[in-house]
């Protein structure tokens, strides 16, 4: 089975130059804790609920005038729609995360794939299970 398959399509982003509050005001409205950062038609990053508070809020910045690329994650970890649902898991596991971002081979976004989404409509529990177990596995702290 296909990652295109089981994707939620039409997913909304945020621009890199929003500031923190009209993310959050965004996530808010459409009760999600991730969003795509899109500059134009390409992913430049990924933006949590998490970065917001932690990496922003935490250390004093003001989400007024803090902007988004200043607390998402420029690494974005990504599968694309055409590989198979199972090479999904294996990044949700081998990178400890609960959702990918879906590219199209021409690396625009095409829509986001959440370890619910390998659970309810991937086809295969065991990858599932598996990616769940490596999603909970502890994580080491930065030294």
């Amino acid at each position: 089975m296909r990652v295109s398959e089981i994707m939620t399509r039409g997913v909304e982003s945020v621009a890199p130059g929003a500031s923190l509050r009209e993310a959050a005001q965004k996530m808010s409205a459409l009760d999600v804790g991730p969003l795509p950062v899109v500059d134009g038609d390409r992913v430049v990053g990924m933006l949590t609920d998490r970065d917001i508070t932690v990496r922003a809020t935490a250390k004093g910045a003001d989400p007024n005038t803090t902007c988004v690329r200043d607390a998402m994650t420029p690494d974005v970890i990504f599968v694309f729609e055409d590989e198979d649902v199972a090479e999904a898991g294996r990044l949700m596991k081998q990178k400890q995360v609960r959702r990918l971002l879906v590219l199209g081979r021409d690396r625009r976004l095409s829509g986001i794939v959440s370890l619910g989404d390998l659970a309810v409509d991937g086809g295969d529990t065991r990858a599932a299970g598996s990616a769940l177990e490596g999603v909970s596995e502890p994580a080491k702290p930065n030294r």
